[in-house]
């Protein structure tokens, strides 16, 4: 791999870019500046960062939701959920639902605006289950604003957390 030069006259953003097509495989640069393209994005969820700025989206949830990694805990396969609610990403959505749980499909509506995520807790109750508590916001078709108050329950199996079901708050 070649070592990267510092050009004093790019950008801050210009030279995080050059180093994440330089560790992009090198085989596929059309994925990687497909990539970077949405490198700037905030991830749907609001996670923030030690300096108080939001997480890029293939920081957070897109590692999850696109690369196809373990979430690493219930919250943040809770927040990588809403992301691909907020995306309309049925598949990961489906496939992170418990086997006993999961429904045959997922349908969205049509005109959905997610408007934010706030986590209040989680709360790990075993090695294998953790709830999460939080309030989703959205304006529905018709701009009815909707606020969901939920504690949702995760349960871990073979190395992957899986949403199980959750009761309104």
């Amino acid at each position: 791999m070649p070592a990267l030069q510092w050009r004093p006259w790019k950008s801050a953003e210009r030279r995080r870019r050059d180093k994440y097509v330089h560790r992009a495989n090198r085989n596929n640069l059309a994925t990687a500046r497909m990539r970077l393209v949405d490198s700037a994005i905030p991830c749907p969820c609001g996670r923030i960062d030690a300096k108080k700025q939001p997480l890029a989206y293939i920081a957070c949830c897109g590692q999850y939701i696109d690369d196809e990694l373990a979430a690493p805990d219930a919250q943040c396969l809770m927040r990588s959920r809403y992301s691909a609610f907020v995306l309309e990403k049925a598949d990961y959505l489906l496939s992170t639902w418990h086997s006993s749980q999961r429904p045959a499909s997922l349908d969205f509506e049509s005109g959905v605006k997610w408007l934010g995520l706030q986590v209040q807790n989680h709360t790990v109750v075993d090695a294998t289950h953790s709830e999460v508590t939080f309030v989703a916001r959205q304006r529905d078709s018709t701009g009815r604003a909707i606020r969901l108050h939920e504690r949702s329950h995760f349960v871990s199996e073979n190395g992957y957390w899986y949403y199980v079901d959750g009761d309104n708050l």
